[in-house]
């Protein structure tokens, strides 16, 4: 048997052994396995030996959250709030009272297995889909990462740029420069003359970014936006985040990453409804 056939396995195993009900092991085994695939990597390699990587998970999925860590405490006004949030596509309930409340200053994770409703939560939260039942109240300013697409091949990073900063209402020149101040922030120059299309995965996920936050937000909303990253660049993402926190910004990152959750201070699992 195979390294990244039995890991998986003594995974599931260890979690069962340390008390985490079985579909909850089996979940939590799949999102990891399918977090070493996406990266290619062997799950010894990515997270060490598995009884270890089960206990340091299950020692941090069981750490109360504080709904205001005291090192937060001078968090701001509520910029995202959801209550009862639900929604159906035809006969399939995708999200069902849904409850979520961030302030200024906060970072909130979303989790859950595929399929949960993850991406349709944040598209509620941004304003592009509405909900069924629920009410959502939010800042003016929002930012929105999505996980694919939000960009057009044919123009540049600039281009990008000068058309997203039009769109709030910011000169060209402004745009441009405000655009290449936050590319440096994730460790990239764009090439003025280099088109979308010819960008690594990573690096048109590192224009999303930019583009989301180039009309300076008060709210930031990111659909898995590390896709294609390497470690680097992933160190300077979270870099970005706690910045934007200390700033007084909330962010919510909708996330399969679970060693992310150590970043955040609240954490809304979609599974567990």
């Amino acid at each position: 048997m195979s390294t990244y056939e039995s890991w998986p396995t003594r995974f599931e195993a260890e979690l069962v052994r340390l008390g985490v009900p079985e579909p909850r092991a089996r979940r939590l085994t799949e999102d990891t396995a399918a977090q070493a695939a996406e990266q290619a990597a062997d799950p010894a390699g990515l997270f060490g030996p598995a009884h270890l990587y089960a206990r340091h998970l299950v020692t941090e999925l069981s750490a109360p959250v504080d709904p205001e860590p005291p090192r937060f405490a001078t968090a701001g006004p509520v910029l995202l709030h959801l209550s009862a949030v639900g929604k159906r596509y035809r006969r399939r309930t995708v999200l069902r009272d849904v409850d979520l409340t961030v302030r200024g200053g906060q970072v909130a994770a979303i989790v859950g297995a595929n399929g949960c409703g993850k991406s349709t939560l944040l598209r509620i939260c941004a304003g592009l889909t509405r909900p069924d039942s629920g009410t959502v109240r939010r800042t003016r300013r929002v930012g929105y990462v999505p996980q694919d697409g939000g960009t057009a091949g044919w123009l540049t990073a600039d281009e990008h740029f000068t058309l997203f900063g039009a769109a709030a209402g910011v000169v060209s020149r402004r745009a441009r420069s405000t655009g290449a101040h936050l590319a440096a922030r994730l460790a990239w120059r764009p090439d003025p003359g280099q088109r979308v299309q010819q960008l690594s995965g990573g690096t048109r996920q590192k224009l999303n970014l930019v583009l989301g936050e180039l009309h300076g937000p008060d709210l930031l909303l990111l659909d898995e936006p590390y896709q294609g990253f390497d470690q680097g660049s992933y160190l300077d993402f979270w870099r970005q985040v706690h910045a934007w926190r200390d700033a007084g910004r909330a962010v919510v990152v909708v996330t399969h990453l679970l060693h992310d959750l150590n970043n955040v201070d609240h954490v809304l699992d979609l599974g567990e409804r």
